[in-house]
């Protein structure tokens, strides 16, 4: 085993999966990889293809709660700690943040260690972790060709994605015919909203636009029920589910794509290449979704219409020219594999060696 790397990443899927990505490059080129996180990581990371898996105390900083800031900053210290003690004993020779304050314990106790740092920014705008320690990266690198918030330069070399989604990129779109197959998820904020509203906006179409319709859709456990019965009362076809086991082979079959704008899903529609409808989380810290939604929709690869402005009357107006217009469909599919990047683990995985050398 020729390398060491240690890979820091909050404990939620948003994180984790590139750096699983990452991590499963690296394995390939014969570098082993520690992974810091925190203790999320038992729900999200139990197919991390690590050596050892330590979970290193955190906290999040937020001014509007100014009383737990001083318990908070004791526990980001005592993660401080445990990070060094870690990183003295692994001895990794680079390591690689990828953002959350869980990384912000690691990437500084390797900074105080003399440790090259990589920081991995998977959205077209720097989270506030990642900005607080870029001071100490020996190169950023980005999902996005740029980062809205970051005026020095970056290397751009994509958001790594799963191998799932990676067996499926490039996937021959099937233009709509007869039948139109709509995915719909967003993670848990996104089920509940789509779950409240999609019902309704299935019910603003005329006839013609329902007839061929198929849906299939993440929901809570508690809307199943609901959901279903009211697109059943509309005799649309229908599949429903918490979690979809198989989601890159649903959005291979997919004609359109409604959901959320994180850089997960926004990479993972590249790779597969399948416009969508992005519906931003209102009210995300920095406005991260809106950016990379932006980012999507500037290539021409899908559309955007902000949570305030979704009404069903609204939606009725933009599917009903879509779900009739085969040829622009293609053309945002297209535009969409162009904005992919499929090799972007093995991007990343070139640049932490290099920097590692």
């Amino acid at each position: 085993m020729s390398k060491i790397v240690a890979v820091a990443a909050g404990g939620t899927g948003g994180h984790l999966f590139p750096a699983q990505a990452l991590a499963e490059a690296l394995a390939a080129r014969g570098a082993g990889v520690h992974l810091l996180t925190d203790e999320r990581v038992r729900d999200y990371g139990k197919n991390f293809p690590a050596l050892a898996v330590h979970e290193v105390p955190s906290a999040t900083l937020s001014l509007s709660q100014p009383l737990k800031i001083p318990a908070r900053v004791a526990r980001l210290a005592g993660g401080f700690f445990k990070a060094r003690r870690i990183l003295q004993q692994v001895r990794p020779s680079v390591i690689v943040g990828f953002g959350g304050y869980p990384s912000l314990p690691p990437l500084l106790a390797a900074a105080s260690l003399g440790i090259p740092v990589v920081i991995h920014e998977q959205n077209a705008v720097m989270g506030r972790a990642n900005r607080l320690l870029s001071r100490f990266a020996s190169v950023i690198a980005s999902s996005f060709p740029a980062i809205a918030n970051h005026a020095g330069a970056v290397s751009y070399t994509g958001n790594p994605v799963r191998a799932a989604v990676k067996a499926r990129a490039g996937a021959a779109y099937a233009v709509p015919g007869e039948a139109f197959r709509l995915l719909v998820f967003g993670g848990s904020q996104g089920a509940r909203f789509f779950g409240d509203f999609m019902p309704g906006a299935i019910a603003a179409l005329s006839d013609a636009d329902r007839r061929g319709l198929q849906i299939v859709q993440q929901c809570r456990p508690e809307d199943l029920e609901r959901v279903g019965a009211a697109y059943a009362k509309l005799g649309v076809a229908h599949e429903l589910s918490q979690f979809f086991g198989d989601m890159p082979e649903r959005m291979a079959a997919a004609h359109l794509v409604i959901g959320r704008a994180g850089a997960s899903t926004v990479a993972e529609l590249g790779v597969v290449g399948r416009p969508a409808l992005l519906v931003p989380l209102p009210h995300s810290l920095d406005n991260d979704q809106l950016r990379n939604a932006e980012s999507f929709a500037g290539a021409g690869a899908g559309w955007i219409i902000a949570q305030s402005e979704l009404t069903p009357a609204r939606f009725a107006a933009f599917f009903s020219p879509l779900r009739h217009s085969p040829t622009e469909l293609a053309r945002a599919a297209a535009a969409a594999l162009q904005s992919g990047v499929p090799d972007a683990a093995e991007r990343l995985a070139d640049l932490v060696l290099r920097v590692a050398r």
